[in-house]
């Protein structure tokens, strides 16, 4: 048997051993090493570590796994069996005795999904998953328990995030895999620490620590968090609206490290919460949990407290009477259709501000480009044009009705006369005060009749007519004006 060799001796915790052959590659797997078929084993896969560089320490973390094993059960639905967690069940040897990998059960990753996909509405909607509100608190008390399990038996996960776990489609049952790079209690309280983990996930106290280092408090935090997103569509508990435009924008990762928890008792002074938020329909009992997780100096709920107060939702939650996909938690009513209500209620608004034309300083920005401007530029030469035409006719119009006044006037002057030279005097009075004021108004309609002077000429041409249509009415010679000799 060479190094290269697809033959593998399995040794199991009970003493038992046998040789198994690898087949095809299932996977690529993760940073550690790839996941193999096993000949003849249909429910059994391999891992086989990249190298063997890591064998001893690699050979002592995987003796106490198979050691310490956690009660986690397989769960029979139906006939058909859910494996919760993928743990080793026998260490594999190469022929010169090196620690090569492990055989784990085999997870039907075909009928699970990465926890990810069912915090986020737009992917449960795409991948076709529940959209039940039930289902998403029944995942968190699977992996509540799952987690409290690993606890009891003093094992960590440390890199505990929703892209670390996995989750049955059909009974939101837990699929946990890499079970190697857990942090793992072995014999005399020997240490085997995990190797990695995630921002957004860390605890704040441990941001100046490795993992090597991370223990339960970590988890406890994590699994805080994945709650809270499971319970508030994805929405994370250290994101929110940060209050003031000119403070720093900072990463999640900074908001934990500064304790900024929005959703507590005590507004954050950074930011205020997310205006999609559920929090404020949770009951009493959950907010109080995530108040001990999240803010400073408390002690965090273990993950058997978090099982706990899953398992008492479960049992306390009131159906909607307008979604049968919602469900609620206290006599505040269902939190999703508010929030559904109200995202509908800014969506319309902003549909509505989107339907107005954007202007700038009121010129409708749709109107700016090239053609319009050419178009709106044509539109006014034409304007300027009959203008013009305007200016000219009301200019011949005017003239020519104030010069013949004095013969039109002549059907009228038994009318006139009968009035007397003093009543003739005030409708000429009346008539100069309209004649002044059409004059003010015509440049409104007229630009080229602006001009004082033009005005002016055209008021005195007009009293000029007036004066000579009362003389000729009224029979005076033209001689009367040497009277003023």
């Amino acid at each position: 048997m060479t190094e290269n060799s697809t033959t593998y001796l399995a040794l199991y915790p009970d003493g038992r051993h046998e040789e198994i052959t690898l087949e095809s590659v299932l996977n690529k797997g993760g940073a550690a090493g790839k996941i193999y078929q096993v000949s003849g084993q249909p429910k059994v896969v391999a891992k086989i570590f990249h190298s063997r560089e890591k064998s001893e320490s690699n050979r002592q973390k995987i003796e106490a796994l198979l050691q310490n094993k956690p009660n986690i059960p397989t769960i029979n639905d139906k006939g058909i069996e859910y494996i919760q967690i993928a743990w080793p069940i026998a260490l594999l040897e190469d022929a010169q005795g090196y620690c090569m990998g492990y055989l784990m059960p085999l997870i039907d990753t075909e009928k699970a999904v990465s926890l990810d996909h069912l915090i986020q509405k737009a992917v449960r909607r795409k991948l076709g998953l529940s959209e039940r509100y039930i289902d998403r608190i029944f995942a968190a008390y699977n992996i509540t328990s799952v987690v409290a399990a690993l606890h009891a038996c003093g094992h960590y996960i440390i890199d505990l995030k929703p892209a670390n776990i996995s989750i049955y489609k059909n009974t939101m049952l837990v699929a946990m895999f890499d079970c190697d790079g857990f942090s793992i209690k072995g014999e005399n309280n020997t240490r085997y620490p995990a190797e990695y983990v995630s921002e957004e996930y860390i605890y704040p106290e441990g941001m100046n620590e490795t993992c090597e280092n991370m223990g339960e408090e970590q988890d406890k935090f994590a699994l805080a968090v994945i709650i809270f997103k499971l319970l508030n569509e994805g929405i994370h508990p250290f994101s929110g609206t940060p209050r003031n435009k000119k403070d720093p924008m900072l990463s999640i990762q900074e908001r934990i490290a500064g304790y900024h928890y929005a959703y507590g008792i005590w507004p954050d002074t950074y930011q205020a919460p997310h205006p999609y938020s559920l929090h404020d329909y949770f009951d009493k009992e959950t907010m109080t949990l995530f108040e001990r997780a999240f803010t400073k100096g408390n002690e965090r709920p273990t993950a058997l407290e978090w099982q706990t107060r899953l398992e008492n939702i479960l049992k306390h939650l009131k159906q909607c009477k307008k979604d049968r996909n919602h469900v609620y938690f206290t006599s505040k009513g269902c939190g999703l259709c508010m929030i559904n209500e109200k995202l509908k209620s800014n969506l319309d608004s902003l549909k509505k501000q989107q339907e107005e034309p954007l202007t700038i300083r009121g010129v409708d920005v749709a109107s700016l480009t090239t053609e319009k401007i050419v178009e709106r530029q044509q539109k006014s030469e034409n304007i300027k044009h009959l203008l013009n035409h305007g200016y000219h006719l009301f200019l011949a119009v005017y003239l020519l009705f104030f010069t013949f006044l004095f013969k039109l006037a002549q059907p009228f002057k038994p009318l006139l006369t009968d009035i007397g030279i003093f009543g003739q005097l005030l409708m000429i009075l009346f008539a100069a005060a309209g004649i002044k004021k059409l004059l003010r108004l015509i440049p409104r309609y007229i630009p080229e009749t602006k001009s004082q002077n033009i005005l002016s000429m055209l008021q005195i041409y007009a009293f000029i007519c007036l004066g000579i249509a009362y003389l000729s009415i009224n029979g005076f010679s033209f001689d009367v004006f040497k009277l003023a000799e």
